[in-house]
């Protein structure tokens, strides 16, 4: 009779193991989903902003319509990458391509800008001024997003790598997600904006 109540005593506590460690796996998974929602909402406020930063610069850069263009399309590969990561965030490769397509923006913008330097009324102009605020202000934002973001995805992936959790999380599938990086050396900065 002792065996018995032992045995149950076992049962009912691997039992209550697995459950806990299942349900924090998809606690944690929930979090980073999360952070990586308001990573998206971050980018798609950088993403609305650049085209009244272009059409503002158009009026004066018109033999600048190689860079204007390559902001669009940047921002536009962007805006493509975001939208596979928000399907699956944590995954690899849409993180890598997102990661890609971010650092390559960063880089027509931060060639925008510095062309920006030889057109005085432009650097005046208020709406100019007004989408520089608003662009810069947005990149801190995520750059708060990305942290977020990747502390969410560090705690998954421990749970998931710790024991007894790294069993349930093999068992039912759970895998590591991965981290947003930046991609290259120019996207840990925001793009220089000086007006």
């Amino acid at each position: 009779m002792g065996f018995l109540i032992f045995l149950v005593a076992v049962v009912a506590t691997v039992v209550v193991i697995i459950i806990s460690s299942y349900n924090d796996l998809v606690k944690f998974r929930n979090r980073y989903k999360n952070a990586y929602a308001q990573i998206d909402v971050q980018l798609q406020r950088r993403y609305d902003l650049i085209p009244n930063l272009v059409e503002t610069a158009k009026g004066y850069m018109k033999y600048e319509r190689e860079t204007l263009e390559a902001v669009i399309a940047a921002r536009n590969s962007a805006l493509n990458a975001s939208s596979r990561a928000m399907q699956n965030p944590g995954d690899p490769q849409a993180m890598q391509q997102l990661g890609s397509a971010e650092a390559a923006l960063t880089g027509a913008l931060s060639r925008l800008m510095v062309l920006s330097e030889a057109y005085p009324e432009l650097k005046a102009d208020r709406a100019m001024t007004q989408v520089m605020e608003e662009l810069s202000s947005t990149e801190n934002r995520i750059a708060f997003a990305r942290q977020a973001f990747n502390d969410a995805v560090t705690l998954y992936n421990t749970k998931g790598e710790s024991f007894p959790s790294n069993l349930i999380a093999r068992s039912f599938n759970f895998t590591n997600a991965e981290l947003l990086q930046e991609a290259t050396p120019e996207m840990k900065t925001a793009p220089r904006v000086s007006f």
